[in-house]
């Protein structure tokens, strides 16, 4: 039986795998009763609190569709990479648990010892959590107990040592990539990908992108029609200027099953391997987004590293000018500015603009610009401020939206003094906003309550905004996408630095973040766990879904 036209399919999932998990017969059900269930469920949880509750027989199924825990075979309720699907969009969408409503009633599930800071955004599929820790390690665990299932050491798979860049370890900070048996990583330092199997983490293959120790993986990476896609990013800015820099940021595209090159595009023109030409533009946040019908990848890139003398001249020339041919805009003035990199691709949505539907790339900057540009040639469709501005932003590691608004964090790492909407408060910590998809105009702006900076990416379920905060304490919160009021909040006891991902009723983030530019954070603090928290589902449908997992290895000592 086909769902009805308007039912998110997610939705006709979920309720058509609790009436076969109840051991109802679907044959004894027509199309009109399960229409009318179903019905009365959408209704259920979009019903505004003030509103009568219905009567205690119709409640009983609603709470069925609510609270029981389908065992999803469906892919749109797996968390695969870490813009969470192939539009970077950081969007649950096969998520229907958490809303506004039940997200008050989130709870900690269980918390996974890893012994060091967790930043990336777990990925989850099929009753699995994957994620890297800063100790050099791989892990997979049980999405619904924290019990370990596997862990691997990345110096071991890669036969790579530490750098010494960043950390003496050989280390990942990419949120793995899910297909398939294989599950895809980025190593970060020097450049090399590799695959393991899903089942035990065991080496399928490892290809370095560059063997340069500076040149490293940053974000993680997209799968689609067997091939992976993934920008290198490199830490050769930090070079004294004799040794800086020929470095220039790329997209490479492997074949999925052997970890061939199958292409690698350069953002900048050649150099020649020589100091003094065009270097940087690193690709390094969130996951490349790749619309299928064009057949094309999205990135965003960082800021240059250097540029041909001429160039520079050329530019000190104009700047020089009593009358400039291209006035300078007030948020770009001349000579050295801001390091405004995108901190993250692009994500893919559809808009209404000037009454006609437009397909078109959304990001935000460090700057704190938020920019919608046409999928086709790269129009500005509108463009925005939806913050300040700063040296680790503005905006990075991913925006999300939910087709209707735009979310993103604005880090406000340089403490300026920013108006909040609209509620004309003003605020000198980070914060979170919310922008209308069709004209970017901002709907609202909430502060950080723990009134410290906001660089975490946020993440959209149902009308629920989740994201972190780099406080010592660690807290996480809970958001109102319509009205920007916070919901629900929890302490998980370090710095939250890393993303949130969102699947089977549950969210799941690691804390701590002691490394890079924590060192000029001394209140930023360590941490050692992932956590789970989730709403409460019956203990027989979870059951169905561990029975799948197999016996779960008992948890080591780390």
């Amino acid at each position: 039986m086909a769902p009805p036209r308007w039912l998110p399919h997610s939705l006709w999932c979920h309720l058509k795998k609790i009436l076969l998990d109840s051991q109802t017969q679907l044959s004894s059900w027509n199309s009109v009763t399960l229409t009318l269930i179903m019905t009365a469920s959408v209704c259920f949880l979009a019903m505004p609190r003030t509103q009568t509750p219905p009567s205690n027989g119709f409640r009983v199924i609603l709470l069925v569709a609510m609270c029981s825990f389908a065992t999803t075979d469906c892919a749109d309720a797996a968390w695969i990479n870490h813009g969470g699907d192939l539009t970077n969009r950081r969007y649950a969408a096969g998520e229907i648990l958490l809303n506004p409503l039940t997200v008050r009633n989130l709870a900690l599930r269980w918390s996974f010892f890893a012994g060091k800071d967790i930043s990336a955004t777990p990925a989850v599929a099929n009753g699995v959590v994957y994620f890297p820790s800063w100790n050099g390690y791989l892990y997979a665990v049980n999405a619904f107990n924290g019990a370990l299932i596997w862990r691997q050491n990345l110096s071991e798979l890669t036969g790579q040592s530490g750098t010494g860049v960043v950390v003496n370890v050989t280390v990942s900070r990419s949120t793995p990539t899910v297909d398939g048996d294989l599950l895809i990583v980025g190593i970060y330092g020097p450049a090399v990908v590799i695959a393991v199997a899903r089942s035990n983490g065991r080496l399928v293959w490892s290809t370095t992108l560059d063997p340069c120790p500076r040149v490293l993986i940053t974000g993680s990476g997209t799968v689609h029609m067997g091939a992976y896609y993934v920008g290198v990013s490199s830490l050769e800015e930090g070079l004294p200027p004799e040794q800086c820099c020929t470095f220039r940021g790329s997209v490479v595209k492997l074949a999925l099953r052997t970890g061939a090159m199958l292409w690698k595009t350069y953002m900048l023109p050649d150099n020649g391997g020589r100091l003094g030409g065009y270097a940087g533009a690193a690709v390094w946040g969130s996951s490349p987004a790749i619309d299928t019908n064009r057949r094309l990848v999205y990135v965003a890139t960082g800021n240059l590293y250097t540029a041909p003398a001429e160039v520079l001249k050329c530019q000190e020339e104009q700047n020089n000018q009593t009358a400039k041919p291209i006035p300078n805009n007030t948020d770009c003035p001349p000579g050295p500015n801001l390091d405004a990199d995108f901190g993250e691709a692009p994500m893919l949505l559809t808009i209404r603009s000037n009454g006609t539907s437009r397909d078109v790339a959304v990001a935000v900057q460090k700057s704190g610009f938020a920019w919608a540009l046409d999928r086709d040639n790269g129009d500005i469709v509108w463009l925005n401020l939806a913050g300040p501005g700063g040296k680790e932003g503005g905006g990075l590691w991913g925006a999300a939206t939910d087709g209707r608004r735009v979310y993103t964090n604005i880090a406000n790492s340089d403490r300026k003094s920013f108006m909040l909407t609209p509620s004309n408060q003003t605020t000198t910590a980070g914060a979170w906003v919310a922008l209308d998809a069709n004209t970017g105009e901002i709907i609202w702006s909430t502060a950080n309550p723990s009134n410290d900076t906001a660089q975490a990416p946020v993440m959209v379920a149902n009308n629920v905004l989740f994201t972190g905060s780099v406080a010592s304490n660690g807290p996480i919160y809970a958001i109102d996408t319509n009205t920007g009021n916070i919901l629900w909040t929890y302490n998980t006891g370090a710095t939250v630095y890393g993303g949130i991902s969102a699947s089977y009723g549950c969210i799941y983030l690691g804390n701590g973040y002691t490394v890079g530019l924590a060192k000029f954070h001394p209140t930023w603090t360590p941490g050692t766990s992932l956590y789970a928290f989730c709403i409460q589902v019956p203990k027989a449908s979870e059951d169905k879904v561990l029975s799948k997992l197999g016996t779960p290895i008992p948890h080591p000592d780390l």
